[in-house]
């Protein structure tokens, strides 16, 4: 089995319009593959729905509700790795029942863990100094033939230029490499998760999607999504003729993409109905917040932006500082949920505002959870952490530009060669459901 991960990858250009964009090669994959769509997990962010999927666990089992965490008590995040995994991975399972994997790319699979096979670290990899495949050796391997490997970009820049050619470079240096692995070493679970597709769509969606709100038609930039699909699409078209013709192809994403309306500064918002009180107010738009900047005695709540928000609940016991009383604690859950679903646009439209409890979405709540998440406009608007601004509604996004917010429904495409799992639209997918169809197809 070859697994194809690309990040964010939605629906509605794999399989609406696969050619339009340049997945000539794909489309015929596609076409002849039984396709799910990919209902994404809580919350439908890379960290951590990859290993949703490939540990069929939900986040709250998990314990991992994105790339940052912050333990009770403490301001500061804490970043997760892939030491916080602790449930058996598709290619663990595959690994105990003698089948050797190779595995590149996958979130958080740093720093690298034994594994029956090889593996290559994702993008949360901190430089190609530290150690980043297993085992060992094969990092000298990789960089004999490719150089040191390029994790990630910067991507929310206003250089879009170096953007674009810093992608590229990414791109096609991962791509050489699977190529190398997969043609060159024993395996049979391939496990291969592209981020660039994910890179390329937040700094360049305004240019591609012409119902994006601030489109923007250009004579380079317009091309770039399109030729990163017309690039992988081509490697895969010469990798799949020198792959063992009973290779089951899968082709997955983690969640969907589209336009980001704006951003919603929350804890603005937060402060103008009381839950925040800060000391002084910030000197300049776009101003972090710190520890030092909340008068904790007068605070009910908190804030971190992102492609969602999480609240945390300025709990006694639990904060240094704490002013809510854990007898009033679910009360001022639900009064603050309740507030924030009524949050309205810029012209007082209605949103579609969804916040939750964990409790409220997974059978076990493990790790340090959120007291509340929240999904501003049905994902639509982007929750923006910093305050200091003149309105509590951004054009764009307060952490450098980003096109695009993450979407719900991402893809699910099993091709089997030898036809026993048929072909044609087949509904839709939970997240947590697809490590164990994987493991069932892989292991046949």
């Amino acid at each position: 089995m070859f697994v194809l991960g690309l990040d964010s990858m939605p629906p509605s250009i794999l399989y609406e319009k696969p050619r339009e964009v340049g997945f000539e090669y794909l489309a015929d994959i596609v076409e002849d593959s039984k396709r799910y769509v990919m209902r994404s997990c809580h919350p439908p962010i890379t960290v951590p729905a990859w290993m949703v999927m490939f540990t069929g666990k939900t986040p709250g089992e998990l314990g991992i509700y994105g790339f940052r965490h912050r333990r009770p008590g403490e301001f500061k995040p804490y970043i997760v790795n892939s030491s916080f995994i602790r449930e058996p991975t598709l290619w663990d399972i595959a690994g105990e029942k003698g089948l050797r994997s190779i595995v590149f790319g996958v979130p958080p699979t740093y720093p690298p863990k034994p594994i029956h096979g090889i593996l290559v670290t994702d993008f949360t990899t901190p430089g190609p100094e530290k150690p980043y495949t297993w085992p060992p050796w094969v990092k000298k391997e990789i960089e004999s033939i490719a150089g040191p490997l390029i994790f990630d970009i910067v991507y929310r820049s206003e250089d879009k230029e170096r953007v674009r050619r810093e992608l590229f470079e990414m791109l096609e240096q991962h791509l050489r490499v699977v190529r190398y692995l997969a043609t060159s070493k024993k395996w049979d679970l391939f496990v291969y998760v592209e981020i660039g597709v994910d890179r390329a769509h937040h700094a360049f969606w305004k240019y591609f999607d012409t119902q994006h709100p601030r489109h923007e038609e250009h004579p380079v930039y317009s091309r770039v999504i399109p030729e990163v699909y017309q690039r992988i699409d081509k490697w895969f078209r010469k990798l799949h003729k020198k792959l063992p013709r009973d290779t089951v192809i899968v082709i997955a994403s983690d969640h969907g993409i589209k336009a980001m309306k704006g951003a919603f500064a929350i804890n603005q918002w937060l402060a103008e109905q009381g839950y925040l009180k800060l000391r002084k107010e910030p000197e300049k738009p776009g101003t972090d917040l710190t520890e030092d900047m909340i008068d904790w005695e007068g605070t009910i709540a908190w804030a971190w932006g992102g492609y969602y928000s999480r609240v945390y609940i300025n709990l006694k016991g639990r904060e240094p500082r704490g002013t809510v009383d854990p007898k009033y604690y679910e009360e001022t859950v639900k009064q603050l949920k309740r507030d924030l679903e009524k949050i309205r646009g810029p012209q007082g439209e209605q949103w579609e505002n969804l916040v939750y409890q964990p409790s409220e979405l997974y059978p076990v709540v493990r790790g340090d959870a959120p007291d509340l998440m929240v999904y501003l406009d049905n994902l639509s608007w982007r929750p923006a952490g910093t305050i200091g601004w003149p309105s509590n509604y951004l054009p764009e996004n307060d952490r450098g530009p980003d096109d695009a917010v993450h979407d719900w429904n991402g893809v699910l495409a099993i091709y089997d060669p030898e036809g026993t799992i048929g072909r044609g639209d087949a509904g839709i997918i939970d997240a947590n459901n697809v490590a164990s169809l994987l493991l069932e197809l892989v292991v046949r």
